[in-house]
């Protein structure tokens, strides 16, 4: 298997990871080249991303043997069958470990400035590489990670050596690795852009992936849609005094990976976020409900209610395939103005055409975003924006298909997504 660069190897990546992020997992890219990796794969699981820095201590005047590894705060893994064999005394392994700790914080501070590290305790943990060598780095950060928390401890890189792979099995709970090609020599050939990633670019992915400087909490709530109660996960407004609710398409949930990620993006520019489940389980198993847009709807416009009631914000929705019905035709049911209805509409990969007639009563500014390998529901939709009388827009993901899987793909439609929900939601000056 050949990667383009370190963006494509971490998207293919996060499509190998899709069932872990229902964990709500931490990220960790080991620097520098693991990070790009690392970042996509964060965005494509909607977690959180961090950097791991983890020093080696090598074995004086044996530097490449390392008897532990050390990471930030205070963490220490030490290998004392190796400190005996290479006959390291408590006086100089106290000194290599002065050196490297000073080392280590001066490359924590300069990757991620005055932001906190992310606590590790108790979360699912994933590791991230670009690729693994010897993997002795690899296996060092995630005992590291494990000293510092973690429940549980995933290593995921894009390519390995069957040997190393092998090996690193026994130091976590799972590894994935996407690639394990027999005749490997270095990680670099199995890329087409193995450039060097400089420490700008490492401090920059970090600083896009960081949470807002007032982060508000998630929590689990119950949600009153119009007289069901139904689980959601509830992500209050920052200063933008704007929500955005997720309806998600059929066979999916509040959980949805693809979701989820682009819910991270409005959260990471202040915008609340509600994702919920539009059905009960016993509804779910009947495959009818999915496609009854009218309940759906009305599902989703007691949930905008619900939110309104709560807080006087602007509320948005988001809706993807059968869920972009779902959030016309609610959208049609309600008034547009700021804080008495649905304010703002986007379709990711959605059905606007099964909201029917209703179309043309949508007065909330709609942007439609689809893939431009996703040929049949590209007609369903433009079909269908001739029907609206709103504000409308019709994007094409160039090279996308229905689930937007490929590099990046996902990426722009959360870009786009954000442009229009805060121009549409958020207080315009003057």
């Amino acid at each position: 298997m050949l990667f383009a660069d370190r963006a494509d190897a971490g998207e293919r990546l996060a499509e190998a990871l899709r069932p872990l992020a229902a964990s709500d997992p931490v990220v960790l890219g080991l620097p520098r080249g693991g990070v790009p990796v690392a970042f996509r794969v964060a965005r494509g699981l909607g977690a959180a991303l961090d950097v791991i820095v983890v020093r080696k201590l090598g074995v004086p005047h044996h530097p490449e043997l390392g008897f532990g590894a050390i990471g930030e705060g205070g963490v220490r893994v030490i290998s004392e069958d190796i400190m005996r064999r290479g006959r390291v005394s408590e006086a100089a392994a106290a000194a290599v470990e002065l050196a490297e700790d000073a080392e280590l914080t001066r490359r924590a501070r300069a990757f991620r400035g005055d932001r906190p590290r992310i606590p590790l305790t108790g979360r699912t943990v994933i590791v991230v590489d670009d690729g693994i060598a010897t993997g002795a780095t690899a296996r060092a950060a995630c005992k590291v990670a494990r000293a510092q928390g973690a429940a549980r401890v995933v290593l995921a890189v894009p390519v390995a050596p069957p040997d190393a792979a092998e090996r690193l099995r026994d130091s976590v709970d799972e590894l994935v690795c996407l690639s394990t090609p027999f005749g490997f020599s270095a990680v670099g050939e199995w890329y087409r852009d193995f450039g060097q990633t400089p420490d700008e670019e490492v401090v920059a992915l970090l600083g896009r992936a960081a949470p807002p400087a007032h982060p508000s909490a998630t929590v689990e709530v119950e949600v009153d849609a119009g007289g069901v109660v139904l689980p959601g996960e509830l992500t209050e407004s920052g200063d933008t005094g704007a929500l955005v609710v997720f309806a998600h398409g059929s066979g999916s949930s509040r959980h949805s990976p693809r979701n989820r990620a682009v819910a991270a993006t409005l959260n990471r520019a202040g915008l609340g976020t509600l994702l919920f489940d539009l059905l009960t389980p016993a509804e779910e198993a009947d495959r009818a409900n999915v496609f009854d847009i009218p309940t759906l709807a009305g599902r989703l416009a007691g949930a905008t209610g619900w939110v309104q009631r709560r807080a006087p914000v602007a509320v948005g929705v988001f809706g993807a395939s059968t869920g972009a019905a779902a959030a016309l035709r609610a959208a049609a049911s309600t008034g547009t103005e700021r804080g008495t209805g649905i304010g703002a509409v986007v379709s990711r990969g959605g059905r606007p055409d099964l909201a029917g007639d209703r179309l043309g009563d949508v007065r909330a500014p709609t942007l439609l975003i689809v893939g431009g390998h996703d040929t049949r529901v590209l007609e369903l939709n433009r079909e269908a924006q001739a029907g609206l009388r709103c504000e409308n827009r019709l994007d094409v993901v160039a090279g996308a298909t229905h689930l937007f899987e490929e590099p990046g793909a996902l990426d722009q439609v959360a870009g786009l997504a954000l442009e229009w929900f805060t121009g549409h939601l958020t207080e315009r000056p003057g």
